[in-house]
């Protein structure tokens, strides 16, 4: 496989070419064997490396839809590919290719680092700024208002309910047996908790449940819907698409926080707007709140905050036995002889405190012991048979988000503040502290930091990062500031 797009004239010796083209073979597999091949062809199938210059790497796609989700979703980790396999790489930069399929064109000038772009004019039937299907992943066949599958497992029936996900559960449930023609009575309903903790449940268990009423309901992921909506607008459909949208009963949305794309954001914040203005029922679910949504417009952040936002917190004790017991239980009917006593579920729940999906690889791994040994389970063993779970157990992970609260909190200035361009001391000093603590306890890099603190190019990042840095060394009591801060944000 070749390099493609490459500016030949940037690489004057062939051997040069082969070796780069080699090491960007070798960064695309690594991607391929991480990501799996699905999500490998929808995000990185088209892009293409341009040129490398002064140790940072030209990157290149044909949409600013899929420059905007590999800069949210995968650029560190991207960087950090490049920055193995390329020696005199420390950064990259993504840009636009001037149309879908066609290769950047020859800068007008010879300067290599000037890879300028020009994106295409959108049309009638492409309204959406560059957004498009990527390669590898087709628009949904036939109706885009199919809906994504429903599991049969995620119902009411096995949720298992404790005092972390009561709340939500019991809101999911009065939306869901709420009787036709009658009026939401939270609309809509907003349900955020993190990776494994069961909000994707809920969803499919409301779904199942007002669809067994016989109302109308679609679910949709985030990535669903931005598709349904292109593919419409390709096939100059949209119209009957919004409307079609718009006269069912439920809606419900996953993985919101996903969603990209002005365009589509402006439709979809119509799309609410007209469902809960005709009474009809929304859910929503993401991995944080709406005011914390930062990729989305402010007028659908103040929709989506407009019901009733539920948090589903982290599994406690009790809740965490009760998924391993209804795990092993499930597992028994496979394997009569699984046994595994009070301690050692009491045991696991203790160790294994991250998520749901972490409960179940330890249950999976209770039973290859159980069935590769032979023996009776106890605590030793199930030390031995858990033991990467526990010491892979990640710290709490910091967001962006919670730091700059805290930090404003802190020093009695607004987020607002912090994120404004506003330069009077007593805002940047917070700022320049809310910065430093975002690079030293996150593993985002010093763009995507800029980006989160109101649009602010890289380097202001490094000067304040520089400026904490000397700063806690000459005062002790901004020292123990920076200290508290860090502790409160870990524990």
């Amino acid at each position: 496989m070749m390099l493609n797009a490459v500016n030949i004239e940037t690489f004057v010796d062939p051997t040069n070419l082969r070796t780069d083209s080699e090491a960007w073979d070798r960064v695309r597999r690594r991607l391929r064997a991480e990501l799996g091949e699905d999500v490998f062809s929808s995000w990185f199938g088209r892009l293409e490396l341009v040129d490398m210059v002064g140790g940072v790497a030209h990157l290149s796609v044909p949409t600013r839809f899929l420059k905007s989700w590999i800069q949210s979703h995968y650029h560190d980790r991207l960087q950090a590919l490049l920055v193995e396999e390329f020696q005199n790489i420390a950064e990259i930069v993504l840009s636009v290719r001037g149309a879908i399929g066609r290769p950047v064109q020859k800068p007008q000038t010879s300067t290599s680092a000037d890879h300028a772009v020009t994106e295409r004019v959108p049309t009638e039937r492409n309204k959406l700024e560059g957004f498009a299907a990527p390669e590898g992943k087709a628009l949904p066949d036939g109706d885009p208002l199919s809906g994504a599958p429903l599991d049969r497992r995620l119902t009411f029936a096995n949720f298992l309910v404790g005092k972390s996900n009561a709340l939500a559960h019991a809101a999911a449930e009065r939306v869901a047996q709420n009787a036709a023609g009658d009026a939401p009575l939270y609309n809509p309903l907003f349900v955020h908790a993190g990776v494994g903790l069961g909000k994707t449940h809920l969803l499919h268990a409301i779904a199942h449940e007002t669809t067994a009423l016989g109302r109308r309901v679609i679910y949709l992921t985030a990535d669903r819907f931005m598709y349904g909506f292109v593919s419409a607008l390709k096939a100059q459909t949209a119209l009957n698409f919004k409307e079609r949208l718009r006269g069912i009963d439920l809606l419900v949305i996953d993985d919101v926080q996903f969603l990209q794309g002005k365009s589509i954001q402006q439709e979809f914040c119509h799309t609410l707007n007209a469902l809960i203005d005709s009474g009809r029922q929304i859910v929503i679910a993401a991995d944080r709140p709406p005011s914390d949504l930062e990729s989305l417009d402010e007028r659908v952040r103040s929709r989506l905050a407009g019901g009733l936002v539920v948090e589903m917190g982290s599994l406690d004790e009790a809740l965490r036995i009760k998924i391993i017991e209804a795990r092993i239980a499930s597992a028994r009917q496979h394997q009569p002889n699984f046994e595994v006593n009070p301690t050692v579920i009491s045991y696991v729940a203790k160790m294994v405190v991250s998520n749901g999906r972490d409960l179940d690889g330890a249950v999976n791994r209770l039973l290859a012991h159980s069935t590769l040994t032979g023996g009776a389970m106890t605590v030793e063993s199930a030390e031995a048979a858990i033991r990467d779970l526990v010491r892979t157990r990640e710290p709490r992970k910091v967001k962006i988000e919670d730091i700059q609260k805290l930090v404003a909190t802190h020093f009695n200035v607004s987020r607002a503040d912090i994120l404004s361009s506003r330069r009077s001391a007593s805002v940047v000093k917070p700022r320049q502290i809310a910065m430093y603590l975002a690079k030293v306890l996150t593993l985002r890099s010093l763009p995507e930091i800029g980006r989160r603190f109101g649009g602010r190019d890289h380097t202001t990042v490094l000067h304040a990062v520089r400026k904490i840095e000397g700063a806690v060394n000459a005062d002790a009591t901004l020292k123990d500031d920076v200290e508290l801060l860090k502790r409160m944000l870990q524990d």
